[in-house]
């Protein structure tokens, strides 16, 4: 039995594959190389591993969702695994941050992130932790959209890199003491 699931959010194919949007989905393919895992279809929505990260069993996840659409595949998790909405820990990218930093939270609301409004309908809760990592913000008059579905530069790239590595050891550090810690280390 999981103690966490870590569902990293993002949108399907390669079309989208190198975009900002996915940043959640780059956190949890390189937490499965990390670990050695290959991420199988566990349901229609939903590709997963179970492994060990840091002594703790965990589950790791992709929706096979577009973003706005991960509630289904956070729903179908908690359900499986029988787990309530504070043992999921959700990744994805956030506009509101600068590229490569990144907050983990307790709870909250949506922040206008489509992907984490499906899963708060979903769930009935805002009560699941998350980490949001930076993607920055569009220049003025750049379409929001468009940016998010854009790819980053090349030191975009190597700064998103290195905030996926901190990422990883936040999540290390959630398993190994707790959220306050984590986030008093890492925000």
């Amino acid at each position: 039995m999981p103690q966490l699931v870590i569902l990293g959010i993002g949108n399907p194919g390669p079309k989208y594959q190198q975009t900002r949007h996915n940043a959640g989905f780059w956190v949890i393919e390189t937490l499965a190389g990390t670990l050695g895992l290959e991420l199988k279809r566990s349901h229609k929505s939903t590709l997963m591993a179970s492994g060990s990260l840091a002594g703790t069993n965990v589950v790791i996840a992709k929706p096979r969702t577009y973003v706005n659409l991960s509630g289904e595949s956070a729903s179908y998790l908690l359900n499986r695994f029988s787990l309530p909405a504070e043992k999921l820990l959700v990744v994805y990218d956030d506009i509101h941050i600068d590229v490569g930093k990144m907050r983990l939270r307790a709870a909250g609301s949506a922040g206008g992130h489509n992907g984490i409004r499906s899963i708060i309908d979903s769930l009935n809760t805002q009560d699941f932790p998350r980490l949001r990592i930076g993607v920055g913000r569009p220049e003025a008059g750049e379409d929001q959209i468009g940016y998010v579905l854009g790819v980053p530069s090349e030191h975009e790239k190597e700064t998103l890199l290195k905030c996926i590595s901190d990422a990883l050891a936040c999540i290390e550090t959630l398993l190994t003491e707790n959220i306050d810690v984590a986030m008093d280390r890492f925000n």
